[in-house]
């Protein structure tokens, strides 16, 4: 019976160990991914901040202003081109898929629901599979005309809780000032890095595609 005994304690003392061993490695584990996420999400940030000083540099000629809220969880932002081009060149490209596809960074689909008999309005649903880091976003929205000089573009419906964006063409002799706002929620929490790099990084480039394929339209 004591040797019965003996041997139970020793079970139970290897059963103790064996579990103490398996939390012990289960929570290396779980600092180890850790570890891993904490460097990943690190790493991301300071590319994307590596990203936002290098484009402060390029943008030169193309004013930019962002305001974000407190938690940068929204904002509005705005930018200023002069392209050497008429506004009735101009124009197609911001009322068109087609083109839409190429200017807007992060556009995979845009189809037009519905137009006004006098082509005054759309609209539109538009899918946006910005990064992989991001959800992909179903949105609609409706776009008001004015042509030559002005587009009002509203969402109505779908991922996004807010999405506001003009743009005004004022003619300055052979050349047009393009003016651009946009005003914009996600409706979800996304870091806070990606808020600043779509609005301070990808406007500037979208204008200045915009330019690009403009005046190369016009000197066609």
């Amino acid at each position: 019976m004591p040797h019965r005994h003996w041997i139970r304690r020793k079970l139970s003392a290897q059963w103790r160990d064996n579990l103490n061993g398996r939390a012990r490695s289960e929570s290396d584990y779980g600092v180890r991914i850790s570890l891993v996420l904490a460097s990943c999400l690190w790493l991301a940030a300071a590319a994307a901040a590596s990203d936002l000083a290098q484009e402060a540099e390029l943008h030169g000629d193309i004013q930019v202003g962002v305001v974000l809220d407190a938690a940068e969880q929204s904002g509005q932002a705005s930018a200023t081109v002069r392209i050497h081009a008429r506004r009735e060149t101009i124009w197609p490209f911001l009322t068109s898929c087609t083109e839409a596809l190429v200017l807007v960074p992060g556009l995979v689909d845009c189809e037009v629901l519905e137009t006004a008999p006098d082509d005054s309005w759309q609209k539109l649903r538009h899918v946006l599979n910005y990064s992989w880091y991001m959800p992909k976003l179903t949105y609609e929205i409706r776009a008001t005309y004015d042509k030559p000089s002005r587009v009002t573009i509203e969402r109505t419906s779908g991922d996004l809780r807010i999405l506001h964006v003009s743009w005004i063409l004022l003619p300055d002799g052979e050349y047009t000032i393009a003016q651009y706002a946009v005003d914009l929620a996600p409706g979800f929490w996304v870091p806070h890095w990606i808020v600043r790099v779509a609005l301070r990084r990808d406007l500037p480039k979208m204008l200045r595609a915009l330019r690009t394929r403009a005046e190369a339209a016009q000197h066609r």
